[in-house]
């Protein structure tokens, strides 16, 4: 629970004394089932004041040690009922209508126990008891019920006037009343909610606050009432409406954040209800909808072996993987760090339940430029399924090193390929990348190779057989948008090449997840294009970014262009100009028509590339030839 100093605990209330107070701490279910059956006993005696004419007068046959034992056995019906119905456990700050429910039905089953044992005890006075535990229950049922309300609105008063940023919550949804309830429950968020901003509430009213207006109203409230902060509870909207939100505050001077996921995905777990915004929030798609059925038929219960799992590609299908409940999850890198870190964050979620517990997780560093090392794992494990994310990415640092690209991008991959079909693994999909489109560098090039090898061995009768190509992943180790954040945190400046160059993103999980659909569809060498949406200029990303940790660009932060680094494009693009498309049964998924490659002509070109694995041979010497080798007619 909370900690408070013995200042703190001399300032605050009587209740809130209680509340913090060691003992009630320690002891709080018995105290709170104790203060349930004083109710229970207050209305019994009620109920008894009440059949007697409201008189303290009972009748001279009343015998006080009967009548006595009687109460004693009907504390302990209702005891036992609240102990198995778990009344006690409940949280009085969270009562609801459940909380309300379950009240009744106890108070309802400990009555009719009471109903049986007067017709069984007292035959003849069997109708007087009967009026007297109706009255009581009703009595007991509203006596627990309002006790548990009065104590929710001394919470919610307990946040003074004065405390707090003034906040409007937008959304007068669900999202917006369980943030609400989440604050005003926890005083020491911090938040003063003013009221709710709805564009189809207008002026409605929402757990005792207006709806001061919509949107476009923000302007003129934030005056009005003063206004710090915005707090947006919409789960379901759309990147475009929040990119205009973030748009419509920042023109105002408006702070603006957004509800947590996990208040809504994962009630009752305690997380801050509020985050700072991402700028995953204002890029990404959105929830992907899966065909669960398709992805669950070809991974539950089967043995999954992802390479490059130490990667941010990798660690996450992994992480989507392991929803579908494989029987067994084969996690491979050459990067051990990352590898034990995830194999350790998985082992976490298995100790506390939010993964199945039966799934075996193994991990195994092993490069997949040792064909024999690969060989030996796919005979002692047998899987069932490959998903190869393993691959040199960076464009700089393979322009200085192509002869790694090749050794690992290209060789690595045809390892695994071969690896596949000796071991008759049944599905095999590989991680592509836009920069194998048109390739100018080397890394883009060496991942064009992989799609020609990949064709050459798709019908192969073994193993079915894809590549996923897509553009940028957001957050990816390396990428641009930790790079941004942390030239944004040391004060700047942040460096774009160009202003003009633009790329297509993705968030890590809508990557992940579209991979594991697009494996459906694999067959015989298919190319799966994911739509990658609009393209994004570089420069409106830095200040974007720059903006929403409350900076201006170009006054707090200074953006400068570097120039276009070697081998790097101004724009990606997503397919081959003699390649043909047609969509999925995903609105999201495009395939490719499979290009006639044969083994032979895949052969002579890698022993053209192999002959090139000899340090003596230049650099340009090296992208040349590649860039000549994977143009095909």
């Amino acid at each position: 629970g909370d900690v408070i100093t013995t200042s703190e605990f001399m300032q605050i209330g009587l209740i809130d004394r209680i509340i913090h107070n060691r003992f009630y701490r320690r002891h709080r279910e018995m105290i709170m089932l104790s203060c349930d059956l004083v109710l229970v006993a207050l209305s019994y005696i009620v109920a008894f004041y009440i059949k007697n004419n409201f008189s303290y007068v009972f009748p001279e046959y009343y015998d006080f040690w009967k009548y006595a034992l009687a109460g004693i056995l009907v504390l302990a019906i209702f005891a036992a009922i609240f102990i198995s119905l778990k009344i006690h456990r409940s949280l009085w700050k969270y009562i609801s209508v459940n909380e309300v429910i379950r009240i009744g039905i106890s108070n309802i089953l400990a009555t009719i126990i009471l109903v049986i044992f007067s017709w069984l005890g007292f035959p003849d006075r069997f109708a007087y008891f009967l009026s007297v535990e109706v009255i009581a229950m009703l009595i007991s049922t509203m006596l627990m019920f309002t006790s548990r309300a009065c104590y929710r609105l001394y919470r919610r008063s307990s946040l003074k006037n004065g405390e707090g940023k003034n906040t409007v919550i937008i959304g007068a949804g669900d999202g917006g009343t369980i943030l609400l309830r989440e604050i005003l429950q926890n005083p020491a968020y911090g938040y003063r909610v003013i009221g709710f901003i709805d564009d189809l509430k207008k002026n409605k009213v929402v757990m005792g606050y207006k709806v001061l207006g919509t949107v476009d109203d923000l302007n003129i409230l934030k005056d009005e009432y003063d206004l710090e902060l915005a707090i947006v509870a919409i789960p379901s909207l759309d990147k475009s409406t929040l990119n205009e939100i973030v748009d419509k505050c920042h023109d105002i001077g408006l702070s603006l954040e957004i509800m947590n996921e996990e208040m809504v995905d994962s009630p009752g777990k305690k997380v801050n209800p509020v985050a700072k915004i991402r700028i995953e929030d204002l890029l990404g798609r959105g929830e992907i909808h899966l065909d669960q059925s398709e992805v669950s038929s070809y991974i539950t219960n089967k043995v999954v072996l992802v390479t490059g799992a130490g990667g941010s590609i990798g660690s996450e299908l992994c992480r989507q993987i392991i929803k579908f409940r494989p029987s067994r999850l084969l996690m491979l890198d050459i990067n051990e760090n990352g590898l034990y870190m995830l194999e350790r964050d998985f082992n976490d979620m298995q100790g506390h339940g939010l993964i199945d517990k039966n799934i075996v997780i193994i991990s195994y560093v092993a490069s997949i430029r040792d064909y024999k090392a690969l060989d030996h794992l796919f005979k002692l494990e047998k899987p069932d399924i490959v998903y190869h994310a393993a691959a040199h990415k960076h464009v700089p640092l393979m322009e200085t090193r192509p002869i790694e690209a090749i050794k690992n991008n290209v060789f690595g991959t045809k390892n695994v390929i071969e690896a596949c079909i000796v071991n008759k693994v049944k599905r095999f999909i590989m991680i592509s990348t836009d920069k194998a489109v048109n390739p100018t560098n080397v890394m883009g090039a060496s991942k064009r190779m992989t799609e020609m090898i990949l064709q050459s061995f798709g019908d192969n009768g073994v193993t079915k057989m894809a590549a996923v190509r897509f553009g940028n992943v957001l957050g990816s180790n390396g990428s641009v948008i930790p790079i941004f954040q942390r030239q944004i945190e040391e004060g700047g400046p942040v460096t774009v090449t160009d202003r003009n160059i633009v790329r297509y993103f993705m968030t890590i999980p809508e990557a992940a997840q579209l991979v594991l659909q697009a494996g459906y569809y694999a067959d015989k060498g298919e190319i799966f294009v994911l739509d990658m949406g609009k393209p994004v200029k570089i420069i409106n990303l830095a200040e974007k970014m720059i903006r929403l940790c409350g900076l201006e660009p170009y006054k707090d932060i200074d953006i400068v262009e570097i120039g276009l680094r070697r081998g790097e494009k101004m724009f990606e693009e997503l397919h081959l100009d003699a390649e043909t498309f047609v969509k999925t049964k995903n609105d999201l998924i495009f395939e490719n028509q499979i290009m006639k490659i044969s083994r032979a002509d895949i052969e002579k070109r890698l022993q053209t590339l192999e002959g090139l694995l000899d340090p003596a041979v230049s650099n340009d010497k090296i992208k040349e030839t590649l860039l000549d080798l994977i143009i095909t007619d």
